[in-house]
């Protein structure tokens, strides 16, 4: 016998996706001109990231629009990993994107070529003023992998168009070249650590790994303090999608008849301690399980 509670709420986020994308798309090309024109290898390259972005944020609302979609009979669950999965391919396409950006950066410091300061200036600060807006209107959606897969293209934007920015001035007042490259190398460092750190949350939900936020064994002696219960097995907790974290488990309890009572309870400590909404409990009666040692908490298979 099994009893289910389930709740989840809707984790598309479509809206500011699509803002960011149009924001995103129609600035790529002008800082492209604007790159070419000045010769500006940061520019170039927050142009063509930009434009890489667009793409990322077009897969991220197509994601939206599925994890929206209801269960059916092939996909039991419903679609919410659709978001996971953009999240994982956003993350692979930026570690493509910080590698050219590197390659080209490390071949410009090698053969040094004139930027126009004031052009890269100019360019840069309205770069940058569209992904701020950008960056806040994604920051204000569902925080969900697939909005922090876009949020980290919008913010790798940002800093590029920082870098961009300040290698315009330094250049326009000292005519230190150098400036251009060296920037854009420091840029793709900080963007790999935020893409790894994205690539790790969404691999932990294709995998089912435990949340990072919650411990097994505490969740587990939590549930067997629980009055009514004897025993906790076949313990199992993992994320079906960016928002909503499963468990199942087995219950041992002394009376069956009491079981509503104790579900209730239960679910109630689930729900308000851990933020465990979506729970699949089977209570077992204890003479079923006395002839063999039952530990107060066991270990999951």
């Amino acid at each position: 016998m099994h009893d289910h509670v389930h709740h989840r709420t809707g984790n598309g986020a479509l809206r500011p996706l699509v803002i960011a994308l149009v924001l995103t798309l129609g600035f790529s090309f002008v800082e492209a001109i604007g790159g070419w024109l000045s010769g500006s290898l940061a520019l170039l390259s927050d142009a063509g990231h930009m434009l890489t972005d667009s793409f990322a944020l077009a897969l991220g609302a197509v994601a939206a629009i599925l994890a929206k979609k209801p269960a059916d009979r092939e996909l039991s669950f419903g679609w919410g990993r659709a978001e996971v999965l953009a999240a994982v391919t956003n993350g692979l396409i930026m570690l493509l994107i910080v590698a050219g950006i590197a390659f080209a950066a490390i071949d410009r410091l090698r053969n040094p070529e004139p930027v126009h300061g004031s052009t890269v200036m100019v360019i840069a600060f309205i770069g940058l003023l569209i992904n701020i807006l950008a960056a806040w209107v994604l920051y204000r959606g569902e925080r969900t992998l697939n909005i922090r897969g876009a949020l980290l293209h919008v913010m790798g934007d940002m800093l590029g168009s920082v870098a961009a920015l300040i290698s315009g001035a330094v250049i326009y007042f000292t005519g230190w070249v150098p400036i251009d490259p060296l920037l854009s190398l420091l840029i793709c460092l900080l963007i790999l650590i935020s893409c790894v750190r994205l690539l790790r949350d969404s691999v932990d939900v294709l995998m089912e790994r435990v949340p990072r936020e919650l411990s097994l064994p505490v969740v587990g002696e939590t549930l067997a303090a629980v009055v009514g219960v004897r025993s906790v097995h076949d313990l199992h907790i993992w994320r079906l999608d960016s928002s909503t974290i499963s468990l199942s488990a087995h219950i041992v309890v002394d009376d069956l008849t009491a079981w509503p009572a104790v579900l209730e309870r239960l679910r109630e400590t689930l729900i308000k301690r851990f933020d465990i909404d979506h729970i699949t409990l089977q209570p077992e009666p204890l003479e079923q399980l006395q002839p063999r040692i039952i530990d107060k908490v066991s270990n999951p298979q």
